[in-house]
This record gives C-alpha cells, sequence and structure tokens, in this order.
C-alpha cells in the first residue's frame, strides 16, 4: 500500500472531533473509502460516530452498519479475505458517500475489488498524542492511499 500524507492534525480533544471531521470532509473527493487505522481503544469508532453524526451501536458485533449516507464496517473478527467477500460489500456501497473500516489496513488488497471504482481512498491513522497512553489527545493524519 502506498501512501501520501495529506494532512494532520494534533492534540485532538475529543471535544474537538465535530470540527475535526468537518475540516476532513473538505480534504475528502467523495465518495470515498477511510480506512481508520489506530491500536485497541484509541478512538477509531469514536470518529467514526462523530464523522458520520451517527450515534448508533458501533458495528463490532454486526460487522457492518448502515446509514442513507455510509457504510461502517468493523474487520476485527474478520479472519480471511474470503470473509470480507461473503458481506458483498458493493451491494451496500451504492449511492454510499463514506465507506469507513476499522481494522481494515491488512485487509486493504483483500477488498478494494469489492469497492466501486469512483471511490476514493484514503487512511486515517489516529495515535496518542504523547508516549502517555492515558492522555485523552490523539493525532489524527489523513492519507491518500493506493494500492500500487
Amino acid at each position: 500500500m502506498r501512501k501520501r500524507e495529506l494532512r494532520s492534525w494534533k492534540k485532538v480533544f475529543e471535544s474537538d472531533l465535530p470540527h475535526i471531521a468537518f475540516e476532513m470532509k473538505d480534504f475528502l473527493d467523495a465518495p470515498a473509502l477511510m480506512i481508520l487505522d489506530g491500536k485497541m481503544g484509541i478512538g477509531k469508532t469514536t470518529f467514526a460516530k462523530v464523522f458520520l453524526d451517527d450515534d448508533t451501536m458501533s458495528p463490532t458485533y454486526s460487522v457492518l452498519s448502515e446509514t442513507p449516507q455510509a457504510l461502517h464496517a468493523d474487520f476485527y473478527r474478520i479472519k480471511t479475505r474470503e470473509d470480507i467477500l461473503h458481506l458483498e460489500l458493493g451491494l451496500y456501497l451504492e449511492d454510499k458517500k463514506y465507506f469507513l473500516v476499522e481494522w481494515g489496513k491488512d485487509f486493504y488488497r483483500g477488498f478494494i475489488s469489492e469497492v466501486p471504482e469512483s471511490f476514493s481512498h484514503y487512511m486515517i491513522s489516529i495515535e496518542n498524542s504523547d508516549s502517555d497512553s492515558e492522555n485523552s489527545q490523539r493525532n489524527f493524519v489523513l492519507y491518500s492511499i493506493s494500492d500500487d
């Protein structure tokens, strides 16, 4: 996977997320695939909820959660590419503006064929803002990605 940094946001508090999401949407060429990358508990689901302005339950147990404009996937429990193919993502992505995927980085090459060609591809890296894992501040980096 090749990636190119587009923008970063440093020392972000949870209360800053609506502003970050609004600003990030200006950088995206929709429809957009967005892989959310970060360790367990870093805030991927929280960011997705704010970005989509949807306070519904995480798709962790159902794998997929759908809104009129977006599909949110959580591949944490996915083991193989075939598991993703069985989801028939293409059926869900028709007329969607955003496709947010948690835990999708390792499966990127395996599922991009299921994403319509009209989608631009991005990765959002979320990390603690310093070595203190209890710190509530995060750094967000937006990358454009490709399978070159």
